[in-house]
């Protein structure tokens, strides 16, 4: 069983997770979307921008964050002043850095899913009258779920792990930063502190897992679904 201390870390890491993930889903349905049907000059950027973490040095998203949402970024200036939110060195910054971190595979996955749908059944929601903004959440948004959460998921487990863009943009601060790949580095870091890093270890293991399990295990669910329709 986990400390005290250790508890309190491992419900940070999955609040800065959870966070994340529930922040960052509608503006990748929106891009996923978008990057699924339509077809407009500079798709291929766009796609190329939203995958960009996936390839970018971890650090380098990190350095990125701290100028725009820094206490004197671009963004995060603007944001303390008007708004009192800010981002750098809070867990809020840590939630940041695991959303953008997991942003590409959520929209993969999300992307996906609306791909697969056969836009016959919009059309003929169309035809009957429906608005396009009807169609989307009666009949795409339903259609889709599986690869939404899927992503969310996927994203969920991205950002259990992350560890560069976090402790650069936001140090690591126990109690307030200090996710469980930071808490597992600072115990490597500290003599006699091995058997803390094993334990945090085997958890993140767990939680990873149990969240790539669940999400394969809706994808299966998935395709015997629509083998299930196909038959019929």
């Amino acid at each position: 069983m986990p400390s005290g201390a250790e508890f309190g870390i491992i419900v940070l890491s999955l609040k800065v997770a959870l966070v994340g993930v529930v922040f960052s889903l509608a503006p990748a349905i929106f891009f996923a979307y978008v990057l699924a049907r339509a077809d407009f000059p500079g798709k291929t950027m766009l796609d190329a921008l939203v995958h960009l973490p996936l390839v970018l040095p971890p650090v380098v998203v990190g350095f990125a964050l701290l100028l725009l949402f820094g206490r004197h970024g671009v963004f995060g200036a603007w944001l303390a002043d008007w708004f009192g939110i800010v981002f750098a060195f809070r867990w809020t910054g840590a939630a940041l850095a695991a959303a953008i971190m997991g942003f590409p595979l959520m929209v993969r996955a999300i992307r996906l899913s609306i791909a697969a749908i056969d836009r016959r059944l919009e059309t003929v929601a169309r035809t009957l009258g429906g608005s396009r903004a009807w169609v989307f959440a009666s009949i795409t948004l339903p259609l889709a779920m599986p690869g939404i959460v899927t992503g969310a998921l996927l994203s969920f487990a991205r950002s259990l792990g992350e560890f560069g863009a976090t402790i650069t943009f936001v140090s690591n601060i126990p109690g307030e930063t200090e996710t469980l790949p930071l808490a597992i580095y600072t115990f490597v870091q500290t003599p006699g502190g091995d058997a803390q890093a094993l334990r945090l270890s085997l958890f993140a293991v767990v939680l990873s897992i149990a969240a790539l399990i669940a999400s394969e295990w809706l994808t299966r669910r998935s395709r015997k679904s629509k083998g299930g329709d196909d038959r019929r």
